[in-house]
C-alpha cells in the first residue's frame, strides 16, 4: 500500500514554528521505516487548517481520488483538518474506499465503523480547540480594551512600548499626523493633495513606503487619535495620550461627510466660491464669467432675490480691508499676550466652579454607562443598540474630559482662541503683501464662519476667540501709549 506523507504547520511566518515541519518529517520517516511503509510522495504546507482552502492538502486529496496512493501518514488528525469541511472529505474518502488507511505516531486508527467514529471525534476535538482558542483570544482582547490597553500594532504617529504594553507618541511622525488633521479640517485639502503633502514631508510607513491614499483616509477616521479604542464598532476609553483634540477630529469628520456629497465640477477657478452665503435669502453664492470678468451672485434657489452681482475685484478689495482691519503691529501683540497671561491667572479661580459642573455631568454619564451595561447583561437591550448608546455616551464623556482639561489649564475657554487671534493678526500684515486670493480665502475661514454677502458687502461673522477680543472693552487700552488701533 502506498502512502502520502503530509506535514503542516499553522503559521506562514518563518519566525514561528520553524522546526515544526522538520520535526514532523523526521518522526514520520522513522515510523515509515519501522513499519515498512511505501511513501509515494511527501507534502508540506505552512497554512492554518481552521478554514478550508489549503492548496497542497487539496492537491493531495485529488491524487488519492486518482488512485496514486491509498493511505496518508501524518503526525496527528489535527494536522489534516481543524474544520468540518476538510474532516468530512477525509471521512468520505474512507467511506468510498479511495482512502484505505491513515497512520499517525500519536493516534491509532482502523478503517472500521468504530475507527471512523473515533476519527470523527478527533476531528471534532481539533475544531473545538481552534474555536475555543479564538473565543479565549477575543475575550482577552475585550478585557484589555476595558482596561484601556492597546492590543495591536501602534498606528502611524505612535510607537509600541514593549515595557508598558501601551503606545507612546512618536516624536517624528506624530507632528505630521497632527498637521494632516489640521490641514484637512480647513477644507482646502483633498485626500490626494494631503497624500502628496505627507509624501513631500517624508512621512513613510514602517516598511519605508509612502502612505497610500486609502491609508490616509483610514488615519483620519481612527478614533484612537483622540484617545479612544475601537473594536468591531464598539468604543472603549484608552489610556494612551491623545494626539489631537476631539473637536478637531469631529471637524475632520464633518468635512469628510460634506466631501462625500456629490458636487458639480467647476470649469473655472473662482477663489471665493463656496465661502459665502447670500445675506438676503440664505442661498449659496455662485460665480460666473461676464465679459472677461468674474462676478459673484446669489444662486436664487429659493426664488427671486434682490442681491446684486459683485465683481471679484471689488470683493477682493473688501477682503483686503477686513484683513487690514484685524492686523496688529508686533509691539501691540506683545503687550496683549502679556495681559492675557495676567488674565489667565485671575480666571483660574473663576473657572473652578465651571469645572465642578463639568465633573458632575461626567459622573452622571458614568452612572448611565453602568446602568446601560446592566441592561445589556440582563438582556433588556440588544447588542447593536447597546453599542450605539454606549459610543454616544463615551464620545460625550471625551468632550467633557477635554473641556475640563482646557478649563483647568487655561482658566477660561476664550483665552486660547484669543492667543490664536493675536498671533494670526500679526501674520495678516504679511498676507497683505502677497495679494493671493487663495490665501485671503484661507484666512477668512480661519477668523470666522458663515460669511454673508449682503448689499454687495462682505460680512464675515467672527469666530469665538476673535469675536471676544473685538467686543471686549478691557483690551482697548492694551496698545502702546500714543498709538491708535489701525482697525478703528
Amino acid at each position: 500500500m502506498r502512502y502520502f506523507l503530509y506535514a503542516r504547520k499553522s503559521s506562514e511566518s518563518e519566525e514561528r514554528q520553524t522546526l515544526s515541519i522538520e520535526a514532523q518529517l523526521t518522526e514520520l520517516r522513522q515510523l515509515a521505516t519501522r513499519e515498512h511503509l511505501e511513501i509515494a510522495a511527501s507534502f508540506e504546507e505552512a497554512k492554518t487548517a481552521k478554514e478550508p482552502g489549503r492548496t497542497v492538502f487539496a492537491e493531495m486529496l485529488r491524487k488519492i481520488e486518482r488512485g496514486e496512493a491509498e493511505g496518508i501518514l501524518a503526525w496527528h488528525p489535527d494536522r489534516l483538518a481543524r474544520n468540518s469541511v476538510d474532516g468530512g472529505q477525509i471521512i468520505y474518502l474512507l467511506d468510498t474506499e479511495k482512502l484505505k488507511a491513515l497512520r499517525f505516531p500519536t493516534f491509532w486508527f482502523e478503517p472500521t465503523p468504530q475507527g471512523k467514529f473515533m476519527l470523527n471525534i478527533a476531528f471534532g476535538q481539533s475544531k473545538y480547540y481552534v474555536d475555543n482558542l479564538s473565543e479565549n483570544v477575543k475575550r482577552g482582547i475585550r478585557q484589555k480594551l476595558r482596561r484601556g490597553e492597546w492590543c495591536w500594532t501602534a498606528p502611524s504617529g505612535y510607537l509600541n512600548n514593549r515595557y508598558t504594553k501601551q503606545i507612546d507618541i512618536d516624536p517624528e511622525r506624530a507632528p505630521l499626523i497632527r498637521k494632516a488633521f489640521e490641514l484637512y479640517a480647513t477644507g482646502e485639502y483633498t485626500f490626494q493633495s494631503l497624500t502628496w503633502w505627507l509624501k513631500e514631508q517624508g512621512l513613510r510607513s514602517r516598511k519605508g513606503n509612502a502612505l497610500h491614499l486609502s491609508t490616509i483616509q483610514k488615519i483620519l477616521r481612527r478614533p484612537s487619535y483622540y484617545g479612544m479604542l475601537e473594536f468591531r464598532g464598539e468604543l472603549y476609553e484608552g489610556k494612551h495620550e491623545p494626539l489631537i483634540a476631539k473637536d478637531l477630529f469631529d471637524e475632520v469628520q464633518r468635512v469628510m461627510a460634506n466631501r462625500g456629497k456629490k458636487q458639480r465640477r467647476r470649469k473655472h477657478d473662482f477663489p471665493f466660491i463656496g465661502l459665502m452665503q447670500c445675506g438676503v435669502c440664505g442661498c449659496a453664492v455662485t460665480a460666473e464669467i461676464q465679459k472677461g470678468h468674474h462676478y459673484y451672485r446669489c444662486t436664487k434657489k429659493k426664488g427671486s432675490c434682490s442681491e446684486k452681482y459683485l465683481r471679484e475685484e471689488s470683493l477682493l478689495e473688501q477682503v483686503r480691508k477686513i484683513v487690514e482691519k484685524v492686523s496688529l503691529p508686533d509691539n501691540w501683540a506683545e503687550n496683549m499676550l502679556r495681559e492675557l497671561d495676567r488674565e489667565e491667572s485671575h480666571d483660574r479661580t473663576d473657572g473652578r466652579a465651571a469645572v465642578r459642573c463639568l465633573v458632575e455631568e461626567k459622573e452622571q454619564i458614568e452612572r448611565k454607562l453602568e446602568k446601560l451595561l446592566d441592561m445589556k447583561l440582563e438582556g433588556m437591550i440588544e447588542a447593536e443598540e447597546y453599542i450605539q448608546k454606549k459610543n454616544k455616551l463615551l464620545q460625550r464623556k471625551v468632550d467633557l474630559d477635554q473641556r475640563i482639561r482646557n478649563s483647568e489649564r487655561n482658566g477660561n475657554e476664550w483665552l486660547e482662541p484669543m492667543r490664536e487671534f493675536i498671533i494670526r493678526s500679526c501674520q495678516a500684515k504679511k498676507l497683505l503683501s502677497q495679494d493671493d486670493p487663495q490665501e485671503f480665502r484661507a484666512f477668512l475661514k480661519t477668523i470666522g464662519s458663515n460669511v454673508l454677502l449682503k448689499g454687495q458687502t462682505l460680512r464675515p461673522q467672527a469666530a469665538k476667540g476673535w469675536r471676544v477680543l473685538l467686543q471686549n472693552r478691557r483690551f482697548r487700552n492694551w496698545q502702546p501709549h500714543g498709538e491708535s488701533n489701525p482697525g478703528s
